[in-house]
């Protein structure tokens, strides 16, 4: 095998092991004070985003805050690195926004879940 090949490949083994360490440590990489994504029951009117049927997969921030008034605890990472490869209560609490923009106000959602009306705010303890 050439050098310039042999060192070609090495190459490309180095970026593919280095992408999968970004995708697998970012869990590991937390620090400081946890955020919690909170739902606090409401009896506020007005538009709000039907959570009925969201998928625990995609939600699981929301499904936990939705059946214990309080998600898992999710930590920040250094230098930032952790928010661009691990999903957050902020990305949950956004995508609820975009879904229906009117329901959202001063940093909170309003969510409906099977006739039940909740306020979702992300917290740090």
């Amino acid at each position: 095998m050439r050098p310039t090949t042999r060192r070609a490949l090495l190459a490309l083994f180095a970026v593919g092991v280095a992408l999968l360490a970004l995708g697998a440590v970012p869990s590991f990489l937390g620090s400081g004070d946890p955020y919690y994504l909170v739902a606090t029951p409401t009896d506020d009117a007005g538009p709000a985003v039907n959570v009925t049927d969201l998928s625990e997969r995609r939600y699981p921030y929301l499904t936990d805050a939705l059946a214990d008034d309080r998600s898992t605890p999710y930590r920040t990472g250094p230098l930032g690195l952790k928010e661009a490869f691990a999903h957050s209560p902020f990305d949950e609490r956004d995508a609820l926004a975009i879904r229906n923009p009117a329901a959202r106000s001063n940093g909170t959602v309003l969510v409906e879940d099977g006739g039940r009306r909740y306020r979702i705010r992300v917290i740090r303890a």
